[in-house]
């Protein structure tokens, strides 16, 4: 973080290490995302009234990363650093330099810095999660002592002011798929009641509305909604290429929880146990699907096949509908 930057040398006499560790009401995998994916990482780094609008990472040990930090008067901050060592959802390790806007590191004083900054700091950031939460400790080593270090605190807990509020109050989907686990989940918050959501889950007519991602035209070719009956949607792509899926409902209980079998036809005995629950509170409507896979290797070739991608799309589009379910309830 520009603001925080600097490089960590081997003489750390007057230099001193930052620690600092928060709670977040969200899962670690929310946690690992806003830290690894670049379109997360712009909606929170940086202090209070900075604003991040580069933000470029290549996870991986030996890949930088490269991220802008825009101060109230419009002047850049540009960090860069290396990955030392990554382990999925528990710990990055990195070096913190400042940066010109190609990546090049520059001294302290190149953005007017005071204070005996070293060209390269270490940053190692840990994240372990909680009964659901998320405990993250940051430690920032080798700052230069005194008035700089205070300010560099400063500004790291401005940042994960800003983190908390963006992965704690954002109503977008979120998916958690824990490392060894042959589960995902995926939760959203929809602006609509229970009732309207279920019905949306239940109704052919409106699930070929928002049921898969926009390229594709999704057909019902069977959806009967009660205790053993059967369900095959059919998605066509405007090349005419075709992909179903099929499964039965093991359970409808209506408007609080739907259990069923998701099989993809294209890759057969390869079945996951879907179970949707539905809880309003305020008039809104809190979304959990857990997808219990057969094995680990299943979940994570779903993963690798795209799934992400198009569940966020999905999501996106149920909301929308929902939003015109709503205007036309209103109406009505």
């Amino acid at each position: 973080m520009a603001k925080e930057g600097g490089q960590y040398g081997n003489d750390n006499k007057n230099k001193e290490e930052l620690t600092i560790t928060r709670m977040f009401d969200a899962p670690r995998e929310l946690a690992w995302k806003a830290w690894t994916e670049s379109e997360h990482a712009k909606k929170w780094w940086g202090p209070k009234y900075f604003t991040a609008p580069v933000s470029k990472i290549d996870l991986r040990v030996g890949g930088k990363y490269l991220n802008c930090m825009r101060g109230p008067d419009g002047k850049d901050y540009w960090s860069t650093g290396v990955y030392r060592e990554i382990v999925p959802m528990e710990r990055i390790v990195c070096t913190d330099s400042f940066a010109d806007e190609k990546g090049n590191v520059v001294p302290a004083s190149h953005y007017g810095m005071p204070g005996d900054w070293p060209l390269e700091l270490l940053v190692t950031v840990t994240f372990e999660e909680t009964g659901g939460r998320t405990k993250m400790t940051l430690r920032h080593e080798g700052l230069p002592a005194g008035t700089m270090r205070e300010q560099c605190e400063a500004g790291w807990n401005e940042s994960f002011d800003k983190l908390a509020e963006y992965i704690v109050t954002s109503d977008r989907t979120r998916i958690i798929a824990e490392r060894g686990k042959q589960e995902v989940v995926i939760t959203r918050v929809f602006d609509a009641p229970r009732d309207l959501v279920f019905k949306a889950y239940t109704d052919p007519d409106l699930i070929v509305k928002w049921w898969g991602p926009k390229r594709f035209a999704t057909v019902i070719d069977k959806m009967d909604v009660r205790t053993g009956g059967p369900w095959r949607f059919v998605q066509r792509d405007a090349c005419g290429n075709e992909y179903a899926f099929h499964g039965v409902y093991h359970e409808i209980l209506s408007p609080e929880r739907i259990v069923d079998t998701f099989e993809f036809e294209g890759m057969p005995g390869h079945v996951s146990l879907e179970t949707a629950t539905f809880e309003e509170t305020g008039g809104k409507t809190h979304v959990t699907t857990r997808s219990v896979f057969q094995a680990v290797e299943d979940r994570d070739g779903m993963l690798k096949s795209g799934m992400e991608e198009g569940v966020y799309e999905t999501m996106d589009r149920l909301a929308e509908l929902l939003d015109e379910l709503k205007t036309e309830r209103k109406a009505a």
